[in-house]
């Protein structure tokens, strides 16, 4: 779906300007996302397999839930619109803690640039993943796994990227603090 976004400077200040999602990737402008990593007091997290219609990492099993940012948006009720689009959770913003503002600069073999600050937030997730619904457009499923997944360098086909390894054990440091 094209959204209208904000688009930042490269070190995250607004430019007061907004575009199309597509022209932001088609630029490499710079804009914010919020990713959101659901995990369960038994250690699980939850991992969304990505629509196979999507433009990038199609099938990838990966972050519970992430989202663009709209203009005008704040990153929190953002990250928590995103939630409801894409699994049907109401979160209020006491439930979500902000754990990182990470830059994310990737150039897609289809053209497209992600110029991105990706805004980190962790949750617990205090209901069962069967009450939850998915928006079709963007998710194929929803599995909970053992947290140690983000922190092993894995072999699973199509579970989480290689190259974000170090981002995936920040999460996992981040979740084990927290529980403790």
């Amino acid at each position: 779906m094209d959204e209208l976004i904000d688009i930042l400077t490269p070190d995250g200040q607004p430019t007061g300007k907004t575009a199309l999602k597509s022209e932001a990737h088609k630029n490499g402008w710079f804009h914010a996302t919020a990713h959101i990593w659901f995990f369960t007091s038994d250690k699980k997290v939850l991992l969304q397999k990505r629509a196979l219609t999507k433009k990038v990492f199609p099938g990838i099993w990966d972050i519970s839930v992430a989202g663009h940012i709209g203009a005008g948006e704040a990153v929190l009720e953002g990250a928590k619109r995103e939630i409801l689009e894409e699994i049907g959770l109401k979160l209020e913003n006491e439930d979500l803690f902000k754990i990182a503002t990470r830059i994310h600069q990737v150039k897609h073999k289809n053209g497209i640039q992600d110029n991105e600050h990706h805004h980190v937030f962790i949750a617990e997730l205090k209901v069962d993943i069967a009450s939850l619904t998915m928006q079709k457009e963007e998710v194929d499923g929803l599995e909970l796994w053992d947290l140690d997944v983000l922190k092993k360098t894995n072999n699973f086909k199509n579970v989480l990227l290689p190259q974000f390894h170090g981002y995936y054990a920040a999460v996992y440091d981040k979740i084990i603090k927290h529980l403790a």
